[in-house]
């Protein structure tokens, strides 16, 4: 997820051409899909208006008709793991973006995700992740949907990780995990025991500093 969130903006700031509210109004009229308009996304999110035109750019010259269907999203994504299959972390990555469930991914839903990634509170970015692990949207983290992100994690990462994997490996990641955020032991894990775990461990809080700073 980190390496999309940071290529992407990355790509973004690459172009930062010097034009006016007109251009940037005439370019959003002629997509398939109008955005909402540049003040409305910015009192919603943590982006300033000319950071939102430059998102707004990379992103219509990656889907020109304003909107990403989860085949697209697949495509775009896959690109950053060569070596590995990574349609089935795509594919969960696509519904936590897809917050309608549409089907599909508009610049709103896009901007309003990086915007919690990039600038959000601990407890904001905390809240997306758990929303990407709960797969079936009931509150909860099973074992069974950690088990399916965990594996789909490591086909995304291929035969090329070092040191190699074992087979057992996604049931030995799920087991840490649960043993250290399941803590009444009732078999799921909440949104508060997971917020609190993570609070407690410096590498995920770390982690989620990361890319603060990429535009």
């Amino acid at each position: 997820m980190g390496v999309v969130v940071g290529t992407l903006t990355m790509q973004t700031k690459q172009r930062r051409p010097s034009r006016d509210k007109a251009d940037d109004d005439l370019e959003m009229t002629i997509v398939c899909h109008r955005p909402e308009g540049l003040d409305q996304l910015e009192a919603q999110t943590n982006f300033s208006k000319r950071e939102l035109q430059v998102l707004y750019r990379g992103f219509k010259n990656e889907c020109p008709s304003g909107v990403v269907n989860e085949e697209t999203f697949k495509q775009i994504y896959s690109q950053f793991f060569p070596h590995g299959d990574a349609s089935t972390y795509a594919h969960y990555l696509f519904n936590a973006f897809d917050t309608g469930n549409t089907g599909s991914i508009k610049f709103e839903d896009f901007v309003t995700a990086l915007s919690i990634l990039l600038r959000g509170s601990v407890t904001e970015k905390l809240q997306w992740t758990f929303n990407l692990y709960d797969i079936n949207r009931d509150g909860y983290i099973n074992k069974e949907e950690m088990t399916d992100i965990v594996r789909a994690i490591y086909d995304m990462m291929g035969k090329y990780t070092y040191p190699v994997l074992k087979t057992d490996a996604p049931k030995q990641h799920v087991d840490a995990f649960f043993q250290k955020m399941d803590k009444n032991r009732d078999g799921v894990v909440t949104l508060d025991e997971f917020i609190l775990s993570c609070q407690e461990d410096e590498n995920i809080m770390r982690s989620l500093q990361l890319f603060e700073n990429v535009i």
